[in-house]
């Protein structure tokens, strides 16, 4: 606009010179070098106005011609970005098939032309793990690292290829160097447990328990079973390394709400046993037992290998006077008779056990007493029912 006001000046300005000094044109000399040109104001001033009116016009086609080509390049832009999309997109139909080979083909040729190729790159390493093709994996994943706000998307990925393959330590190391910056990621949270649990890394377990239950991961069950399977584990280490001491040692510094739980005190006997310690052991039990009858407890007595099973026939005789009807502590106790070869208390326990409840092994135990007892026949039908019990579960 303000190009076509200052040619219209000059135009106007040209005839109302060329009118009022239409007698009187001037006269202009321009000298350049050996060359000399001579005209009158009048044709100066049209020739001027001539030459701006050419450069506007020139400019004007030089734009509609940059504007054809800007048009044709965002058509084409456009074009090759559709094609971007619609490929990725069926590459990951494709992935999701298991259609390893035709989805990497689709995603990379797709990634070439987006603006975005972070997701291309991930799932192209998903579908060259799937064809096997682990270095051509690790080059996505590379390719994928290079791009912007990558990082955490790129290990988390990488950890769960990782994982897949069996490959816990390098996962391990992968999430391990994002956890510094996402401490409270889920899915790293998520991942972690795995790699732990597969390494039995039992202290790191332990750790992120807390973590887990705060993010609603995992319910207060299974945060108990966490607990359980990662103390356990813990335990087995220690013994491995320091022996009973370093077991007792380990036990007597954990919370009494731990100590509370069965499972843990059972995977303490269970490590003293493997380590001839069953005294030890005994008395752990024997002080648990006295405050609470659990029979998960009461059926790890004869399983010890003690010198005197004498103060534990007492333990389960005073038991079984409180409880007269719990068939766990009358079998177990007459399995006690039956290492010191006292056949009658021990035949009278499991028929005591075997009215509150039929089993399979107390029949067989029964058997065995009454063979000793000399009663043939009646041992002989025992154990007939007691094989009839096995094929009946079978």
């Amino acid at each position: 606009m303000i190009r076509l006001l200052l040619l219209a000046i000059v135009l106007v300005g040209g005839l109302i010179v060329g009118t009022t000094f239409a007698d009187q044109q001037g006269y202009v000399l321009i000298s350049v070098a050996n060359t000399t040109i001579e005209m009158s104001l009048t044709t100066l001033v049209l020739f001027i106005g001539a030459l701006i009116a050419g450069l506007f016009l020139l400019e004007m086609i030089v734009k509609r011609i940059l504007s054809v080509s800007n048009y044709t390049r965002g058509w084409f832009s456009a074009r090759h970005l559709r094609k971007a999309r619609y490929n990725t997109f069926k590459g990951m139909i494709k992935l999701h098939e298991g259609e390893w080979k035709e989805a990497e083909r689709l995603i990379t040729k797709g990634g070439r032309h987006n603006d975005f190729p972070l997701l291309n790159y991930l799932a192209a390493a998903e579908a060259a793990q799937g064809r096997q093709q682990i270095a051509l994996r690790d080059k996505y994943l590379q390719l994928a690292s290079e791009q912007d706000d990558s990082t955490l998307a790129v290990a988390l990925t990488s950890a769960k290829l990782q994982m897949r393959q069996k490959q816990y330590e390098l996962a391990l190391a992968t999430l391990q160097f994002v956890k510094v910056d996402y401490p409270r990621n889920p899915v790293l949270l998520e991942l972690l447990k795995e790699c732990y649990l597969a390494l039995n890394e039992w202290q790191a377990l332990k750790n992120i328990i807390h973590p887990l239950s705060k993010a609603n991961l995992i319910t207060d069950q299974q945060a108990l079973e966490l607990e359980e399977k990662a103390e356990c584990g813990l335990m087995a280490v220690i013994a491995t390394n320091k022996g009973t001491a370093g077991l007792l040692e380990h036990w007597d510094a954990l919370p009494k709400k731990l100590k509370k739980h069965v499972p843990i005190l059972i995977c303490l006997i269970q490590q003293l046993q493997i380590r001839k310690a069953d005294s030890e052991a005994y008395i752990i039990l024997r002080d648990n037992l006295k405050k609470r009858a659990d029979d998960r407890l009461v059926a790890l007595l004869p399983t010890l290998n003690l010198a005197d099973y004498h103060p534990v026939t007492m333990l389960l005789e005073s038991m079984a006077d409180y409880d007269v009807r719990n068939p766990v502590i009358q079998s177990t106790l007459a399995q006690l008779y039956m290492r010191t070869q006292k056949w009658q208390p021990a035949r009278e326990h499991f028929e005591a056990a075997l009215a509150i409840r039929e089993d399979m092994s107390d029949y067989a135990y029964l058997a065995r007493v009454l063979d000793k007892q000399n009663r043939k026949q009646a041992a002989a039908d025992l154990s007939r029912k007691a094989l009839t019990m096995v094929d009946d579960k079978g």
